[in-house]
């Protein structure tokens, strides 16, 4: 069997393994649903705007507005994205006036709120800061504790995703 563990990359070669054989076992989907057996119920954008706006004012008060949540059907997300932010820009008369947007991967309306907050959390965090430097992952780590094992989680579940499709 020829399983693309490439969301893995840079992990060490250990941890590679243990994923391999959880996958070989077939106890990838079993171990993700005894860590995360709770899926949120936020499937409107309207709700999910009200969720990044709930944890925005917990953690950045003082950030930048944010005009626009959604859920985002063209986001691929094992290659390439699970969320976006977007900073536009428009001249309007003699003054610039900007707007944040955050779109989500709408293949998160059916995961795990602990999966959702993560990707919310590293949107939000693009507000202050544009790049993944380590003041950005300080921040995700501010915003959430457990954001790295969050997001090695994440990977895994994207990879049960990819294999269960």
């Amino acid at each position: 069997m020829n399983i693309d563990l490439s969301l893995l990359r840079g992990y060490p070669e250990s941890v590679i393994d243990q994923v391999e054989n959880l996958i070989r076992e077939n106890k990838l989907e079993t171990y993700l649903a005894s860590r995360y057996p709770d899926k949120h119920s936020i499937n409107t954008n309207k709700a999910l705007y009200s969720y990044v706006q709930d944890i925005k004012k917990t953690h950045l008060k003082r950030g930048a507005p944010i005009h626009k949540v959604s859920f985002d059907e063209s986001i691929e997300t094992v290659y390439n994205a699970l969320g976006l932010h977007s900073f536009v820009s428009r001249v309007q008369g003699k003054n610039l006036k900007s707007k944040s947007e955050i779109r989500i991967a709408a293949v998160f309306k059916k995961a795990p709120e602990d999966f959702l907050h993560m990707i919310v959390v590293h949107e939000l965090a693009h507000l202050k800061e544009k790049d993944h430097s380590k003041d950005f992952y300080r921040l995700c780590v501010h915003m959430d504790g457990d954001y790295y094992r969050l997001e090695f989680d994440l990977r895994l579940y994207l990879i049960s995703l990819n294999l269960s499709s």
